[in-house]
């Protein structure tokens, strides 16, 4: 309902401020649908082989989201205007709505946990100062930054400090004893931080400096998304019949290899080598998807796996925005034009993929299992006691 009337708000907009204003809404209501849709699988299907297929149908849906979006998107903008982009979103919400109220069954836990204002506060400061030093540091200069960062740094010790001495926490720093959900989180981070960076750099890349139409734009991303709708299901069920290092292996080459192979694109290259390179990112992104969920959840107490698939699901958009901001800065940094700026950039996505590439042969073997099992056990002992006393 929130990001319904968001939508409409942001197609109202008279001016700039009230766009950024109707974004805001409108984040607020987004940022509840992939935590609560994680929840819901998580809840349904309790079984682990079900479940991690499950997964994998949810990313084979994201897979043609992400499909419709930029040639929709596209569509309409070229067609009519901007403003249509939020319009198709308040049918679509609405139908979400009644499906919702139509299928879905309640499920929450025994007893209702209270807000967490402290740790929801500290969480807005960590990512509201680290994201404004990545983006707006260098042209605000090093003094800014550095305070940016040193308050960014501050917000984060505390929310531990803080976190792990309330009983109903907003994050239960319990989890990070699994070495599987650690490594989930980190990997939502990275792989999410690779895909808002594409997304954003490649939009500029293909209209801004190749020339091509919003449509015409869209249709190149087809790759990715085409893929990810295919790669996403056999990724679950990958997970559910011989867990998640293989796919998470795929991922993280496939990630980094099309980092590296972007920070090769000119403006002459080839648009069919470009929609191959494509491809590649969709397959890495595809297989990442599913395991991440899965993973952070593996072992975890029914009570608490929807909670922990939240948090997997909120590492996902902080990566993303991260990314988007982490990109930003490199390309306005860089003393060059756009395309080589942007090298420096996808240089840093291959990062990513070489960060879930590594985190994922860490967090998957027995050791890490034998941590999952651990953390379990614990939380299935003493699931509101606080750390400091567990």
């Amino acid at each position: 309902m929130i990001f319904t009337a968001g939508s409409l708000l942001c197609s109202l907009a008279p001016s700039l401020g009230w766009l950024v204003a109707a974004r805001i809404v409108q984040a607020v209501g987004g940022s509840m649908l992939n935590p609560v849709a994680m929840s819901i699988i998580t809840n349904t299907f309790t079984d682990r082989r079900e479940r991690a297929q499950a997964i994998g149908v949810w990313g084979g849906v994201v897979g043609v989201s992400m499909a419709l979006g930029p040639v929709v998107g596209g569509l309409l903008t070229d067609a009519v205007n901007w403003r249509a982009i939020f319009w198709i979103n308040v049918p679509i919400g609405l139908l979400a709505l009644f499906l919702t109220w139509r299928f879905v069954p309640e499920s929450k836990a025994p007893s209702a946990r209270r807000i967490d204002p402290v740790g929801q506060v500290l969480v807005i400061v960590l990512l509201g100062t680290l994201t404004y030093g990545i983006i707006e540091g260098r042209a605000a200069g090093p003094a800014v930054s550095a305070v940016c960062f040193v308050v960014a740094a501050a917000a984060l010790a505390a929310l531990v400090v803080f976190e792990l001495r309330r009983p109903e926490p907003l994050i239960d720093m319990r989890f990070f004893r699994s070495a599987p959900f650690s490594g989930a989180a980190v990997m939502a981070v990275s792989g999410f931080a690779g895909l808002g960076a594409f997304l954003f750099l490649n939009t500029l890349y293909l209209q801004s400096h190749r020339g091509l139409s919003a449509l015409a734009a869209g249709l190149c991303t087809l790759p990715v998304a085409a893929t990810t709708t295919i790669v996403g299901p056999l990724s679950g069920r990958l997970v559910g019949t011989r867990g998640p290092r293989v796919p998470l292996i795929v991922a993280g080459v496939c990630l980094a290899a099309a980092g590296a192979l972007l920070s090769q694109v000119t403006l002459t290259t080839p648009l069919p080598l470009l929609l191959g390179i494509y491809l590649v990112f969709g397959i890495g992104f595809g297989m990442l998807n599913p395991p991440i969920t899965n993973t952070a959840v593996s072992g975890m107490p029914l009570a608490q796996a929807g909670v922990a698939a939240a948090v997997a699901s909120t590492s996902r958009q902080v990566g993303q925005s991260l990314g988007v901001a982490i990109a930003g800065s490199v390309v306005s940094g860089a003393n060059s034009a756009f395309v080589p700026a942007a090298h420096a950039a996808y240089r840093v996505n291959a990062l990513y993929g070489l960060i879930v590439l590594v985190v994922a042969l860490l967090t998957t073997g027995r050791w890490a299992r034998a941590t999952a099992e651990r953390t379990a056990a614990r939380l299935a002992e003493s699931p509101q006691v606080t750390l400091s006393r567990g």
